[in-house]
């Protein structure tokens, strides 16, 4: 499919249309069929101008957890900055059986229609958030507000979740990890690859090995070699090019002179580590003769690649061979001027490993001294063996000495719960909240148009969420607001803020131009605002096990409300 042209630029009072969607598939028919199925009905009725808002939000926590990651509000503001039915979506609806009794006004109906009446609400993409909060209110003519809503939908579900799942492993992994997304060839398809890079990138990870992500939307790319790589070389004879410039960015370590015979040095320098470091060692980790084909597959790749050498080292054996070999080419590099990175490991105990392959990296550098191995004490340790949240959380019980872990599958695939479960609740039209009941409290709607606003105490943390009335006055600085559970009239609590955060921002305003001045959708803003957002929260909301749920609220105005018309719409049963 063809890129779809994108919409005109800003008005003149700095609101601006955005580019279309990064996926040339999420066209005006990326919608369930019961969508222009209500769309005829509203326009057959003359209704589909009556004024609506809906709510889009979620129920529950994702992953056990108490907290969650908005994302995707930028390709939503990309959606509705492109929404228009071409001829040949038109076209094909005609042809539809669905369509069969539609008449052809609706269709040139449709071909008018756009988003320029609506309004969005949002919070902001990275944001920390909670259920039954909106993420988005959508208020504009009925017809246009329900023809959008899959595509919202599709648009906020699974990016949200990425994210959230990606903060999480972050916040198990802690700050000081490097963390590398490597999930595209796991991934369901190739935009929930390229999405899933994005999302969690946004979500706190450092790089990912996509590089149409990376080319797509800036994120740094990483990568060294597969098992194959090692596989594939048989010995030094597969190495005809043995030359290696010396690198002119480092100087002090070696004379500024071409190393002529690279492989030689290799051998040199595992010598001199059977001779020096071996013996040093635990017998449980001394080495015998090494795998020679491995030793020059590393050679081969350093000499590709000296100033980013960094070995997979798992082919054959971790301690006898794997490691090694790796500090004999690392040594022989550094004689040439460069520093080799590390190495990866990618299956076996990740725990023994990287801590019996620190000790040998270590016992190398006191053995040989910093002449000729500082640093090597501290080379990085990348492990990528089917990682997840749990395995992160048991590596730190454990102890390890990885410095980076490289995270695909549970990642991108959200294994542990692959959906988030948003919905889209219509709460008002004509001006008349609305309620959707249900035996389960769960989904019980909050009616109406609403605002929230995050309240922290003086000493810093947020510590609710509460939810007013468009039509109420807003929390204060110093004075005290009773939140109230929304169901549960039990619960309820005063609270006095230190800090007042408005959390519903006008994101789109259709009739000004889209995308209003000093609103950035950017992946960098967003990153940094989810960083922020977590800071602020209290580490009992964000512990992995356990953790203590976070309070949403709303006042005591909305709460009497709410109350009332749910009587109201409750039907009164009968004993006979």
């Amino acid at each position: 499919m063809a890129p779809r042209k994108p919409a005109s630029g800003g008005s003149a009072g700095g609101a601006r249309r955005m580019p279309p969607c990064t996926n040339n598939l999420t066209t005006a028919l990326l919608m369930d069929t019961y969508q222009i199925t209500m769309a005829y009905a509203y326009w057959k009725n003359g209704t589909h101008e009556r004024p609506a808002a809906f709510d889009l939000l979620f129920r529950k926590n994702p992953f056990g957890g108490e907290f969650t990651v908005f994302a995707g509000l930028e390709e939503c503001l990309r959606f509705v900055s492109n929404f228009r039915f071409t001829d040949d979506d038109l076209a094909y609806l005609k042809a539809e059986p669905v369509s069969k009794n539609m008449e052809p006004q609706f269709f040139e109906h449709l071909k008018n229609l756009d988003c320029a009446s609506l309004r969005v609400y949002a919070q902001l993409e990275g944001s920390v958030v909670f259920p039954r909060v909106p993420l988005l209110r959508v208020e504009g003519p009925l017809m246009v507000v329900q023809l959008i809503e899959t595509t919202l939908l599709n648009l906020v579900n699974y990016a949200s979740l990425v994210a959230t799942n990606a903060a999480r492993h972050r916040l198990v992994a802690g700050n000081d990890a490097v963390l590398l997304e490597f999930g595209l060839r796991r991934a369901q398809g190739p935009d929930g690859g390229v999405s899933a890079s994005r999302y969690a990138y946004l979500g706190g990870f450092d790089a990912t090995s996509n590089l149409e992500a990376g080319r797509q939307f800036g994120i740094p790319v990483r990568g060294t070699h597969a098992h194959s790589y090692v596989q594939a070389h048989v010995g030094m004879a597969d190495i005809t090019q043995r030359r290696l410039a010396h690198n002119p960015e480092l100087t002090g370590t070696s004379p500024g002179t071409d190393c002529p015979d690279f492989v030689a040095l290799v051998y040199e320098s595992l010598d001199l580590l059977n001779r020096e470091v071996r013996s040093s060692l635990p017998e449980a980790q001394r080495w015998g003769k090494t795998n020679e084909s491995e030793l020059a597959a590393f050679a081969s790749y350093a000499l590709a690649f000296p100033s980013g050498f960094l070995a997979l080292v798992d082919t054959y054996d971790v301690l006898k061979s794997g490691v090694p070999n790796f500090l004999a080419v690392a040594l022989a590099l550094r004689r040439c001027g460069y520093n080799a990175i590390g190495i990866r490991l990618d299956s076996g105990d990740l725990s023994y490993l990287s801590l019996r392959a620190r000790e040998t990296m270590r016992a190398t550098e006191t053995a040989l001294g910093s002449a000729r191995a500082l640093g090597f004490g501290d080379l990085t340790i990348t492990a990528s063996n089917d990682i997840h949240e749990e395995v992160l959380h048991s590596l730190k019980q454990h102890g390890h000495a990885i410095t980076a872990f490289g995270i695909g599958t549970h990642l991108v695939t959200c294994l542990r719960q692959p959906a988030l479960g948003c919905v889209y609740k219509l709460v008002e039209i004509d001006g008349a909240p609305r309620i959707k009941l249900s035996e389960d409290v769960e989904k019980v709607t909050i009616p109406g148009r609403k605002r929230a606003f995050r309240l922290y105490t003086k000493n810093g943390p947020a510590v609710v969420d509460v939810m007013l009335g468009v039509d109420e006055a807003p929390p204060k600085v110093g004075e005290r607001i009773l939140c109230r559970h929304a169901f549960v009239a039990s619960k309820r609590a005063y609270v006095q803020p230190a800090r007042v955060e408005n959390l519903h921002h006008l994101v789109w305003d259709g009739k000004e131009g889209g995308v209003p001045a000093g609103v950035d959708v950017s992946l960098a803003a967003a990153r940094e605002r989810c960083g922020e957002s977590i800071k602020h929260m209290r580490s009992d909301h964000l512990r992995y096990s356990n953790p203590t749920p976070y309070k949403v609220s709303v006042s005591e105005q909305l709460f009497n409300f709410i109350h009332k018309l749910w009587l109201e719409e409750a039907p009164v049963g009968e004993i006979v």
